[in-house]
C-alpha cells in the first residue's frame, strides 16, 4: 500500500486544489492532507478567509482524501512522514526544490499547478470586482 502525504493551506478551495489532490491520490492508495492551522498561517504572514475548521471539513469531504491532519509548523514534516509511514511527499511545483531534504525519509514529487487559477488570483479577482463600478444597465440585466 502506497501512502501519499501533502501539505497546504487550502483557503478558498478551488479547482486547482482539487486537480492537485486528485493527481496526488493517483500516486498511491491513500492521500493524507495536512492543512495549515490559522496560527501557523499567521506565522507565515498569511491570513485566511476560511477558518481552519471549515478548511478541514472541505478537504475531508473530497473523495480523493483519505485523512486530514493539522499542519502546525515547518519542522513537523519529517515526523509526520515517519509517524504516518508515508511513501511519497507530494507538493505543487511552486515549491520545487524546497522539500528535497525529505528524500531522506520518502520519495518527494512536485506536480504542476493548474494554469490560470490560484487562491491569490481569486483574492485579486474578488477585490477587483468589489471595486469596479457596476453600471445601471448591468444591474438591470441581473435583476
Amino acid at each position: 500500500m502506497t501512502r501519499v502525504l501533502t501539505y497546504g493551506t487550502f483557503d478558498l478551495l478551488h479547482i486547482g486544489h482539487l486537480n492537485l489532490l486528485e493527481r496526488l491520490r493517483a500516486l498511491g492508495d491513500e492521500l493524507i492532507v495536512a492543512v495549515s492551522t490559522d496560527e501557523f498561517n499567521a506565522e507565515k504572514g498569511k491570513r485566511c478567509v476560511v477558518s481552519f475548521e471549515d478548511r478541514v471539513r472541505l478537504v475531508s469531504a473530497l473523495k480523493c482524501v483519505t485523512d486530514v491532519i493539522p499542519e502546525m509548523n515547518w519542522a513537523q514534516k519529517p515526523h509526520d512522514i515517519k509517524r504516518l509511514n508515508a511513501d511519497i511527499l507530494g507538493m505543487g511545483n511552486d515549491w520545487h526544490g524546497k522539500f528535497d531534504s525529505m528524500n531522506l525519509y520518502c520519495k518527494v514529487v512536485y506536480l504542476p499547478r493548474t494554469e490560470g487559477i490560484s487562491t491569490t488570483f481569486l483574492r485579486q479577482e474578488i477585490s477587483r470586482r468589489e471595486t469596479t463600478p457596476v453600471l445601471m444597465a448591468d444591474r438591470a440585466a441581473r435583476a
